[in-house]
């Protein structure tokens, strides 16, 4: 399977990746304790791993396709060994990426926290219906019913008791007292929040993340342009960050694909979301990729920007707001964008982590951002 070596790599990263070493908890210790300064704490569900474990499920969905056959190919014994051995590495790095989640009392510290309940919402679609009585039962990644409920549960107590400006919107980081939305936000948010409300019947986070984003639309676009800011502060209208970073459009746009998977969302934001991928395309450059902000052409490509979109695009395709015709072949250049970069199960030219609004470090590796996104896509 020609996704083995990101899948193995996404595995081991997923446990690994931001998890303090003795080194870091002695100098956080210090700084919370001796200095009496801002320390955070260990966030074992923080994004950079609950975009693996998202981009982990997908791969775990297309390799029981293919066990199944439903792919058209009927698959030999080799294919079915190595698809088989694929699938339980997944399900086994997946159980224990959570149940360490569980062990340490289910912290959530985040609005990006939110992102790694999506994978619970899958998990708990896939084995159980809402209401009904199938306690004790254990899905393939660890959780039983009741865990899975406790687990949601935690979420959504999470999201009612976060603040929200004057405009209904989510500031990102609302212990900063600032009231500053960012795209990011969107991204992290709304999926779970419009998927939660669909799969529990309740309205109100239907509308709460279609809300998310409507309100970008309306404080945070360029009008120039048609692309986003990196955020903004309703309060006095100011915009925040470039136009066009990269991973801006794309948390935007992913936010928008989640919500336009019903009626509800499909009326209010599908017109936005074609608008969004058309304004993205104008900048997608000549070998596909697209740049770490969109109109610097002639500088660093970034593959992060480049999955993004191309995970919004082929959602777009799937749900049939976007036409085959008109933007696979986006599509299919931006995903060979992608694999030019991938050496020994890593993407690299993956840019940095952003620190705040314009603050967005040139270093370009192999990063999670860039990791998850190509699992989706490829």
């Amino acid at each position: 399977m020609e996704k083995t070596a990101l899948i193995e790599t996404a595995c081991k990263d997923l446990m690994s990746y931001g998890v303090w070493d003795g080194k870091t908890r002695l100098k956080r210790g210090v700084k919370k304790y001796l200095l009496h300064r801002e320390a955070g704490a260990e966030d074992l569900i923080f994004w950079p791993t609950g975009l693996l474990a998202h981009g982990l499920w997908s791969c775990r969905a297309e390799i029981l396709n293919a066990l199944a056959g439903s792919d058209g190919k009927e698959p030999n014994e080799d294919d079915l060994w190595a698809g088989r051995q694929l699938l339980a590495d997944i399900e086994e790095a997946l159980a224990a990426y959570y149940s360490r989640w569980r062990r340490k009392g289910m912290s959530v510290f985040y609005l990006d926290d939110l992102l790694a309940g999506e994978t619970i919402l899958s998990v708990f679609e896939e084995n159980w219906k809402p209401g009904e009585d199938s306690q004790g039962t254990e899905s393939c990644v660890g959780f039983t019913r009741e865990q899975c409920v406790a687990a949601l549960d935690r979420l959504t107590s999470y999201v009612q008791s976060y603040p929200q400006n004057e405009t209904g919107s989510f500031p990102y980081r609302a212990y900063q007292q600032n009231g500053r939305v960012f795209a990011d936000g969107v991204g992290l948010a709304c999926p779970f929040l419009y998927r939660y409300g669909i799969t529990f019947g309740q309205q109100e986070y239907l509308e709460l993340a279609v809300k998310q984003i409507v309100n970008f639309l309306a404080y945070g676009m360029d009008t120039a342009t048609g692309l986003p800011y990196h955020g903004y502060d309703a309060a006095d209208g100011c915009k925040y960050g470039v136009i066009g970073w990269g991973r801006a459009v794309g948390w935007l746009l992913r936010g928008m694909a989640a919500c336009v998977r019903s009626e509800y969302g499909r009326e209010r934001l599908a017109g936005p979301y074609r608008d969004l991928i058309d304004a993205a395309l104008a900048y997608q450059r000549k070998d596909g990729c697209f740049s770490w902000q969109l109109q610097a052409l002639d500088g660093p490509a970034d593959t992060s920007a480049a999955g993004m979109i191309c995970v919004a695009l082929k959602q777009g395709i799937e749900l049939g707001i976007l036409t085959k015709d008109c933007y696979g072949q986006a599509l299919q250049a931006g995903r060979s964008a992608i694999e030019r970069f991938i050496k020994d199960g890593r993407v690299y030219q993956c840019s940095g982590e952003c620190l705040d609004f314009a603050q967005y470090p040139q270093r370009y590796g192999a990063y999670p951002w860039a990791l998850g996104p190509a699992l989706e896509t490829l």
